[in-house]
């Protein structure tokens, strides 16, 4: 997308350059990440920054002008938790990087969540990628890394004692995504507990440290609740369900409201048309859109293919969506002059008092699959995997 900043960046590209980037995580996290890194980050202009601002800051005017029962339809009654927020703390949005009809590059947007996600690596990542590159420091993200600790503290530790706020995940040593559980204690001082060593007596939660029993005032939730009815034999002292002295960090209830839920009710250029299943239109074609289970995590569920029969076989069509295709754009060259394709993930907070969220760092994911996920690579690709966009002129 930047020539300039694509060429030097190849040029100066070795794999003991990929290698050190990946020990000075090991260095600062105590492990290596357990999802594939991209050996480049992506170089953006100012001007696609600016289609993805203005494409936001629609999605959100039109999310703030929803009824409050519109989104309450979309939590599951199994799945409601009390104690909901008039907003959510985290929003995340995925745009697919594409080409439109009259050759200029474009957004389009793939999904939405009010899910934390990578904070933490992310800032380290871009931080890493600029130490290991130096020219990278010129178009760095402008937010210094103390006023992005800043809005992750205010909103996840607030005005409480650090050890009163948990990092809470099911199992966390073993989730793909504990590089940034660790990278968050580190950065705000609090700890990652697992759900199954949270206790409860009557609404007050606790955990165990060194032997002394610490409240828990605040939760980072990191849990994806409607996935523990899939975890054989778990056992737990606290429901999500039952009332507890507790403030959730994002509210469990937003992870369903924000979410592809939303996706037929939104209209920008930059947002392919989306239906409910058991409402698709009959004068539409399948074979123009993508299947998607509502309220899965990492993919999983979409059908990029779907047929009549697959869809007539659905029985809770009103749980899944079809959501037109669109074609990402393999604009991203390699060190082998092969070219990969990208999604850009926006990674905002949203305060409490705050009208409307503020955009802090971006998460890239390149691939040369049908899929923007790594297992559906070639084994040898390279320029695949998580990765971060730096925005600069051409």
């Amino acid at each position: 997308m930047i020539p300039k900043y694509r060429k030097q960046f190849n040029q100066e590209f070795t794999e003991e350059k990929y290698n050190q980037t990946k020990e000075i995580f090991r260095q600062k996290s105590g492990i290596e990440p357990s999802f594939r890194l991209s050996e480049s980050p992506m170089f953006l202009t100012n001007e696609f920054k600016n289609k993805l601002i203005e494409a936001s800051e629609s999605i959100i005017d039109q999310i703030k002008a929803l009824p409050p029962e519109t989104l309450q339809n979309a939590v599951p009654e199994n799945c409601s938790v009390p104690n909901d927020t008039k907003q959510p703390h985290f929003f995340t949005i995925d745009f697919g990087i594409c080409r439109s009809e009259n050759g200029e590059i474009e957004p389009q947007l793939i999904e939405l969540q009010a899910f934390p996600s990578l904070y933490a690596f992310q800032k380290v990542y871009e931080e890493t990628l600029c130490e290991v590159y130096p020219f990278l420091n010129g178009i760095k993200n402008n937010m210094p890394h103390d006023e992005f600790k800043n809005y992750l503290k205010e909103v996840i530790i607030g005005d409480e004692n650090p050890e009163n706020v948990i990092l809470l995940e099911i199992f966390p040593e073993k989730q793909k995504t504990l590089i940034d559980f660790i990278l968050t204690e580190k950065l705000l001082g609090i700890k990652t507990i697992c759900l199954t060593k949270v206790k409860k007596e009557g609404r007050k939660l606790y955990y165990e440290n060194e032997g002394r029993r610490i409240e828990i005032k605040r939760i980072y939730n990191r849990v994806i609740f409607d996935e523990l009815d899939r975890i054989p034999d778990l056992t737990t002292e606290f429901d999500f369900r039952e009332e507890a002295d507790v403030k959730w960090i994002t509210h469990p209830n937003w992870f369903f409201k924000i979410s592809k839920f939303l996706l037929p009710m939104l209209k920008h250029q930059f947002v392919p048309k989306s239906y409910f299943l058991h409402e698709f239109p009959e004068n539409e074609s399948l074979e123009n859109f993508v299947l998607k289970p509502l309220f899965s995590f990492a993919g999983s569920g979409v059908n990029l293919n779907p047929t009549k029969e697959i869809t007539d076989a659905i029985e809770d069509k009103e749980n899944y969506i079809l959501q037109r295709k669109v074609n990402y754009e393999p604009i991203f060259e390699d060190a082998n002059g092969e070219f990969s394709k990208a999604e850009i993930r926006l990674l905002y907070v949203w305060r409490e008092n705050d009208e409307r969220p503020v955009l802090l760092e971006n998460l890239g994911r390149m691939t040369k699959a049908a899929m923007v996920n790594v297992d559906f690579n070639k084994k040898d690709a390279i320029w695949i995997g998580s990765s971060n966009a730096f925005f600069g002129e051409e």
